[in-house]
C-alpha cells in the first residue's frame, strides 16, 4: 500500500449525520467514517467536474 500525503481534520457533524455516517461505513465495510466522508467528496467532486465541461 503506497503513502499518501495526509491531513488531519476535524469536522463538527449533528447526531444525525454522524449516525448516518457510520451506517454508510457498515454498509461498504470501511473502518472508519473518515473513509466515508472522503468518498463522498470525491463523488461529488467528480459530479461538479462532469456538470462543469457541459
Amino acid at each position: 500500500m503506497s503513502k499518501k500525503p495526509l491531513r488531519k481534520i476535524t469536522l463538527k457533524v449533528t447526531p444525525q449525520t454522524a449516525y448516518n455516517l457510520g451506517k454508510l461505513a457498515a454498509m461498504a465495510g470501511y473502518k472508519t467514517t473518515g473513509q466515508v466522508v472522503d468518498k463522498l467528496v470525491r463523488e461529488k467532486m467528480l459530479a461538479l467536474k462532469e456538470t462543469e465541461v457541459r
